[in-house]
């Protein structure tokens, strides 16, 4: 069996809705996460996550092929009817067409569950005249019982031993039209359909309809009053039951004593007056000295109606229905009905399913108390979180059940706080988009200028006759001029046609071992090689190399000592050297050999001005 309700996460709007208004918190939210999720073995079946959800996220478990199947095959089927009828069906003229028209889906007999309603309020009389020192808590609501056997299990001993009126009614078909029958009810709640998988046997419930539910088969089978006739419920019929939706209404049936001053019986309608009621009992039944008729307000605003709200307006509308039932009410008959079932067992027994969650840490609730920013004098809380308290939050979260944000003053300061961070984040941010444009703009300006920098080295790498080649770590070519590419002949002129400059090319490629080394020397020690003669082929080469970034790049000037220009140059800087080298032995020398060494010093000289002044050819 499928559980009786679903969430369908995709439909979800994590609203937590229904997290605040389960009346047990049987809805967790785990932190972290947006989709709440139902534990079903908490549930208690009151249906309120099923009308407060406005997404309709949330849908309970439908009934309606299981129905149609029983319909369809054939037995004999007796539908039991909840008079809460009279609230849902007002767009019907008259429920003696209702009742047709409930034939006309296959139901061999068609019962209000009011005559049972009866019966039990009489019961509920004994039980409560013969009192024995106990006091009861009413158990014709399952949503009661579920809540006593699940939450209060230490009041199961309280809950008066009698069966609900659909298990009751049941009962009642059975007894007269046998136990093969098939039993079929229909009614506002929810809950009976947990409440029915209870039972086997003479009280087994085949299947549970709501009014929703029962409205889908009218349309699906086109059944309309407009074109049937008046029927009445099969017997036996009820005297007061029918008001059995009313707050109120099983102790009308039971003509109970409701004076104020006399009574013995306190009615209490609705969910949390339902917890808050049994809490008092359990507290204080000492002082209170009441029975205690509680109802879970389900039968005039069930999840199974398909209108919801209006409730002056629906009680009305039931006391009329009864008002038009008893014109005709034959007080006799009925009578003679009630003492014929009145020694019927209509007993039962409750089994403790305890769902309460431990204490948590104190501690801990402590924490989240803070986390909260509540003292002891905001325990009570304003309970828009769902929660009787603060207190009552903080330990859930502190079980991990529910999240702080449930919580409207901690979701309202932490909104403040995050919109403060937002605002000061967006300046920030428009502080950085204008950094950002400023650093874009000098970027841009940067970018040109090493542009025109790099045009400008370009060409005058160009201009200068020595060949020149820039290499990185792995010796491969980052920059080199034409005159480069000259001196290592063909190979590297055809590959600089292709490569400008030719970038990226290996150096280890295009000159020999021996000079690689210098590269690789200069490359690992940092130091310059300045004018290394070096003979490549019928070459003779003037290379100088250094270091630009250490370990990282390095550069090399290379000079043909074949071209004219450099050759007189060079001339010109050796002859140079050798007069420095030796300009101190010449003195001394012409020291000893008076004017032979002046002859001599004037003839270099005059070699030098010879090849300076030589016309370039």
């Amino acid at each position: 069996m499928e559980p009786l309700l679903k969430l369908d996460a995709s439909a979800c709007t994590s609203c937590f809705t229904c997290v605040r208004t389960c009346p047990v918190k049987a809805i967790h939210i785990k932190e972290g996460e947006t989709i709440p999720f139902i534990v079903h073995q908490q549930c208690i079946g009151c249906g309120s996550c099923v009308t407060d959800c406005n997404s309709g996220a949330i849908a309970y478990r439908s009934s309606v092929d299981d129905a149609k199947a029983l319909f369809n095959s054939g037995e004999r089927t007796a539908v039991i009817v909840s008079p809460g009828i009279s609230a849902e069906f007002h767009d019907i003229s008259d429920y003696r067409k209702f009742v047709t028209m409930i034939r006309s889906l296959g139901a061999t007999l068609v019962n209000e569950v009011s005559f049972a309603v009866d019966l039990i309020a009489y019961k509920y009389i004994n039980l409560f005249n013969d009192f024995k020192g106990r006091y009861y808590i009413t158990s014709n609501d399952p949503v009661v019982v579920a809540f006593i056997t699940k939450y209060r299990p230490n009041l199961i001993s309280n809950l008066t031993p009698v069966v609900s009126p659909m298990i009751a009614m049941t009962r009642i078909v059975r007894k007269i039209h046998g136990p093969d029958i098939r039993v079929v009810y229909v009614g506002p709640e929810i809950a009976t359909k947990e409440e029915a998988l209870q039972f086997d046997g003479g009280s087994r419930v085949d299947v549970v309809l709501t009014f929703q539910e029962l409205r889908t088969l009218f349309i699906e089978y086109k059944i309309d009053e407009s074109n049937l006739e008046y029927s009445d419920f099969d017997p036996p019929l009820s005297y007061k039951g029918s008001l059995y939706p009313l707050r109120n209404g099983l102790v009308q049936a039971g003509d109970i004593d409701e004076n104020a001053l006399t009574t013995n019986v306190l009615s209490v309608e609705g969910k949390m007056e339902m917890m808050e009621a049994i809490n008092e009992f359990e507290k204080y039944i000492s002082v209170i000295q009441r029975h205690f008729c509680i109802t879970s307000g389900n039968a005039l605003a069930g999840p199974g109606m398909t209108w919801h709200g209006n409730r002056q307006l629906k009680e009305n509308q039931v006391i009329n229905y009864v008002n038009k039932r008893l014109q005709n009410f034959f007080r006799i008959e009925w009578y003679n009905d009630l003492q014929r079932f009145m020694n019927l067992d209509l007993s039962r027994e409750f089994v403790a399913d305890d769902q309460r969650l431990p204490e948590p840490p104190t501690e801990k609730v402590r924490e989240v108390l803070v986390q909260l920013g509540k003292n002891k004098e905001q325990y009570s809380g304003c309970q828009e979180c769902g929660y009787a308290s603060c207190l009552d939050l903080a330990k859930d979260i502190a079980r991990g059940i529910t999240i702080p944000q449930m919580c409207f003053s901690y979701t309202l300061r932490n909104k403040i706080s995050f919109d403060e961070s937002v605002r000061t984040l967006n300046e920030k941010l428009a502080q950085s988009r204008r950094a950002l444009r400023d650093s874009q703009e000098k970027a841009k300006v940067v970018k040109e200028s090493a542009i025109q920098a790099s045009e400008l080295t370009n060409a005058m790498l160009e201009k200068l006759r020595a060949g020149v080649v820039i290499v990185d770590n792995m010796l491969k070519i980052v920059k080199a001029n034409s005159v480069f590419a000259t001196i290592l002949g063909e190979d590297a002129l055809e590959i600089g046609e292709v490569i400008p400059g030719l970038v990226g090319a290996d150096l280890k490629k295009l000159i020999p071992v021996g000079f690689i080394n210098l590269f690789s020397y200069v490359m690992s020690e940092n130091e310059s090689i300045e004018n290394r003669d070096i003979k490549i082929g019928e070459h003779l080469l003037n290379v100088s190399i250094f270091p630009i970034v250490k370990g990282k790049i390095a550069g090399g000037i290379i000079r043909d000592m074949r071209a004219p220009e450099v050759q007189r140059v060079e001339v010109i800087n050796r002859i140079g050297e050798v007069i420095e080298r030796n300009l101190g032995m010449v003195q001394k020398i012409g020291f000893l050999l008076g004017e032979g060494a002046t002859d001599i010093e004037r003839m270099l000289n005059s070699i030098i001005e010879f090849y300076k002044g030589e016309p370039k050819k």
